[in-house]
């Protein structure tokens, strides 16, 4: 599908639920600003314990409201933003329009969520924070990445037979 926007066209895959509309993409030294960014959210992850399994396994065991607490946050700070950006019709800073898709729900979340939730649960870990408890020293958690990294390529394979 062929979109126009700001004089420049541009194809988008229709099946893409976030598709780049930007036509040019950073190259060489332009990537360093999201090196930097990534380390500075790594080190507000490990500061803020997040990444620590122990305070995971206290979530689901129910024994401490911090993780509660980070998550819960973190869905008010995206409810707002999403809000704030569909309401003031807010754009990138390239100047380009936020296109936020409605969801549809499918049955297919409910057991993925379940399958996500339980390895959460066992590893102590999800993909947010693997880097981080990776760059911290947890060597260990290699395998967990490189469960995920298998689990996304089996769902990528399987997706067309997977339940909706």
């Amino acid at each position: 599908m062929k979109v126009a926007e700001k004089n420049i066209v541009i194809d988008r895959d229709e099946n893409c639920a976030a598709p780049n509309l930007r036509s040019e993409h950073d190259k060489g030294l332009e990537l360093l600003k999201y090196l930097i960014l990534g380390t500075l959210f790594g080190i507000v992850f490990v500061k803020a314990e997040i990444i620590s399994w122990f305070r995971i396994q206290e979530m689901f065991r129910l024994q401490s409201f911090h993780m509660y607490g980070v998550i819960g946050s973190a869905v008010v700070t995206g409810i707002i933003s999403i809000q704030l950006i569909k309401r003031l019709n807010i754009k990138t800073i390239h100047g380009e329009t936020i296109l936020i898709q409605d969801k549809v729900f499918k049955k297919g979340q409910v057991i993925g969520g379940f399958i996500f939730g339980l390895g959460w649960a066992i590893t102590g870990a999800c993909p947010g924070p693997l880097f981080a408890q990776i760059g911290s020293g947890y060597s260990v958690v290699l395998v967990t990445l490189i469960s995920a990294l298998a689990g996304t390529w089996v769902y990528g394979k399987f997706a067309d037979k997977l339940p909706n």
